[in-house]
């Protein structure tokens, strides 16, 4: 007989039968305990694999950086570009079955149950999944990508705007800026956030519909059955645990890469790995101390702000630059976009192999890696509306406003290269690859008080650094806690120490391959994961009333 179990969000809105009988109780592999002053409570198999994993990885690493780099650029030829075309395959059937469930009658079943109702407005919701996916990469690849693809990587052969001269070949530049954009918006769309729908719905609808716990391992009741609390579900967790690790230190190694340019730009600081290793510890320890405040004090405060100066920060671009032609390359773009995506979403014949696997397949490993993280986050804010609404939202509102935001700076920085290609120092740094990360302020550096807005472009990447690893330390917690959201935090205190200390490692054992190889050796398996999820999904809302 069902029991009575009550999931997360309103029990009244669940019908009984819908709910799938376990006897199984959220921590009840659980250890508590305490070592000193700091208290713990953990899932004993989940915790103790991640955790001695997480430390001899950062040992071998940081006492073997030659070896390991040897490693790690080894993983990297062998996922991005031997499988390239498996992540390709990958994220478009993800794609495909998210598109197949709004036009499906599941669509129409609701999370929560057929009566629950939202627990946030239309814009209170929109706010937060702009703001789950966002961070260092808007503003690391905001005017790198477009350019790149623009004039370098050139997505399906595009002739290029350059000559073998180094001069303009003004024929060429219409054609290869609508394919550079539209090859920057194929990595940051549909597919990518499809990814995170299909997470986000799995663990929505086996939490609010079926009263498992807020758990990865529950959407695996389907295949799994009462085994997904063994050593099946555990394995399922600790994959979960890595890809959000790899996942995120990528997101922060790069983001010190992007701070010690700036600090370069502006300060004359020099660049390299010594001085992005000195941010990483500065800004983990502040993220330790928001770790320590709590989510209210923590986290949700320095969200706010980070928004409202992203926002200001985006505006003074808009208006300082070109405004009409970083309107007009927002359109063209999503238009581009809109014409090219088949294309650009083909697995095989294509001979853009700098595009396809340095680009595509990294980008489609990063965002399974992102998966559990964002997920998780979408997922609880999500309850009440239904499959169809909640797809359409995921996929759409973020996506444009990300199209927005990177048609703007790279339609200006675009502007900057063909209007005076040899003093650029756009160009300079990506085309002629002085230092890329330096992009962004290269743009910054042609409009007005420069190195004031730089100075905010770089006190907005410390802030999404802090953000990310005290988020990301919350979802990894709460996934070695066996499901437990409310865990002591000194255990948060140890992740988000296990994230800086793994992503110093990564910069250390190869810097940008490394945190390459890190994406993709835990997006393989856990694609796997993502994969076998939509059978769940589909198993579980066939047992739904829409």
């Amino acid at each position: 007989m069902t029991k009575d179990r009550t999931p997360q969000g309103d029990a009244a809105a669940v019908p009984k039968d819908s709910l799938i009988d376990t006897d199984y109780v959220v921590g009840q592999d659980n250890v508590e305990g305490s070592f000193g002053p700091f208290s713990f409570d953990i899932h004993n198999r989940v915790f103790m694999i991640s955790a001695t994993i997480s430390i001899v990885f950062v040992v071998l690493t940081l006492l073997f950086p030659e070896a390991a780099g040897q490693v790690f650029q080894a993983v990297v030829n062998f996922s991005i570009k031997t499988l390239d075309w498996y992540f390709i395959i990958l994220v478009n059937l993800y794609l495909f079955f998210c598109l197949a469930l709004v036009v499906s009658p599941y669509g129409a079943v609701r999370l929560g149950g057929k009566t629950a109702t939202p627990d946030y407005s239309y814009l209170s919701w929109f706010s937060m999944l702009f703001a789950a996916g966002m961070g260092i990469g808007l503003l690391f690849f905001g005017v790198l990508e477009p350019v790149y693809h623009t004039t370098v990587s050139m997505p399906l052969n595009t002739p290029s705007p350059f000559g073998a001269d180094g001069e303009l070949v003004p024929g060429n530049i219409p054609e290869a800026r609508a394919m550079g954009l539209a090859g920057t918006y194929l990595h940051w769309g549909l597919h990518g956030w499809a990814i995170y729908a299909l997470m986000a719905l799995s663990l929505a609808i086996f939490t609010y519909n079926k009263g498992l716990p807020f758990s990865i391992r529950s959407s695996f009741y389907p295949i799994l059955g009462e085994r997904v609390w063994g050593w099946p579900g555990h394995i399922i967790d600790v994959l979960a645990v890595f890809s959000t690790l790899f996942g995120l230190v990528t997101s922060l190694g790069l983001g010190a890469q992007q701070a010690n340019a700036g600090f370069n730009y502006v300060f004359g600081m020099e660049i390299s790995l010594t001085t992005q290793i000195i941010i990483i510890v500065v800004v983990t320890a502040v993220a330790l101390i928001s770790v320590w405040r709590g989510l209210d004090g923590g986290v949700k405060v320095l969200s706010e702000i980070n928004m409202v100066t992203a926002f200001l920060f985006f505006l003074f671009v808009l208006f300082a630059g070109s405004t009409l032609t970083a309107l007009n390359t927002v359109w063209e773009g999503v238009t581009a976009y809109a014409r090219e995506i088949v294309p650009l979403s083909m697995p095989f014949g294509r001979t853009d192999d700098a595009y396809r696997e340095d680009w595509s397949a990294f980008y489609w490993a990063w965002w399974v890696s992102w998966s559990p993280f964002v997920g998780m986050f979408i997922a609880r804010v999500s309850r009440g509306r239904t499959v169809r609404e909640f797809i359409v939202a995921v996929l759409l509102v973020p996506s444009l406003v990300i199209f927005i935001w990177m048609g703007v700076f790279g339609g200006i920085a675009l502007d900057q290269v063909f209007s005076d290609p040899q003093n650029s120092l756009v160009k300079a740094n990506v085309i002629d690859s002085y230092s890329p990360e330096l992009s962004l302020f290269g743009m910054l550096n042609e409009l007005p008080f420069p190195n004031i807005v730089s100075t905010i472009a770089i006190i907005l990447t410390l802030i999404f650094f802090v953000t990310s690893s005290d988020s990301g330390s919350l979802v990894v917690d709460t996934i070695t806690a066996g499901g437990k959201t409310d865990a002591p935090i000194p255990q948060r205190i140890f992740w988000a120490t296990a994230e800086g200390m793994i992503a110093i490692a990564l910069l250390v054992g190869g810097g940008l391959t490394a945190l390459q190889a890190g994406v993709t050796a835990t997006g393989l398996p856990f694609s796997l994961v993502l994969l076998a999820m939509c059978y769940s999904v589909w198993k579980a809302l066939s047992s739904e009333p829409r």
